[in-house]
């Protein structure tokens, strides 16, 4: 089955792209997981993360924000020495500020989906070149979220993010997720 370009023959990148990836979602407990592993993603490869995820998912209390945004310092220190995880000492920090600034979001899924009017931008890309890493929506979740506290949110990490969760879909139209998840965002 043809895929999107992005995704390779492993077949946990497979599943996560026919399974998860550009799937609207709406759960607060998943939107903050998929919001932390986008930064911990920052500057490398999605693979990457997807590999560590459930080892993320069993240090980080599974994405908790109650227990993230209580993390020691010395939990933090710890954490740093598990090769299990991405053993980057500012993402780690920024996952328990993040937890500390989703909290203090009165509806965080409202805000999150605010900046596609609530309901999945559908995109009808013919080739990957013509995906955008950015645009003016990416930037103003950016804008939002930094304003709020959070960290590791830039414009970049925003759009993926916003790719990931649904709120944009961006399989290509040689994609057969397109027209399965088209026809979903237009119901």
């Amino acid at each position: 089955m043809p895929r999107c370009f992005w995704c390779t023959d492993d077949p946990l990148y497979i599943q996560y792209h026919d399974q998860e990836w550009g799937i609207p979602l709406y759960d607060p407990q998943r939107l903050f997981e998929l919001l932390l592993l986008e930064g911990f993603q920052a500057g490398l490869s999605w693979i990457t993360v997807l590999k560590k995820r459930q080892r993320y998912r069993e240090v980080l209390f599974g994405f908790d924000p109650q227990r993230l945004a209580q993390l020691s310092d010395e939990h933090l220190y710890t954490l740093l020495q598990d090769p299990g995880i991405i053993r980057n000492r500012l993402k780690l920090k920024a996952a328990r500020q993040n937890a500390q600034a989703w909290l203090r979001l009165p509806d965080p899924v409202a805000l999150l989906w605010s900046f596609v009017g609530g309901v999945p931008k559908i995109n009808h890309f013919g080739a990957h070149s013509q995906i955008p890493t950015i645009t003016a929506e990416a930037e103003a979740m950016s804008r939002a979220l930094k304003k709020a506290g959070f960290s590791f949110v830039g414009p970049t990490i925003c759009y993926a993010y916003m790719q990931a969760s649904g709120m944009v879909m961006d399989h290509t139209t040689d994609c057969p997720r397109y027209a399965e998840l088209s026809v979903q965002g237009s119901a």
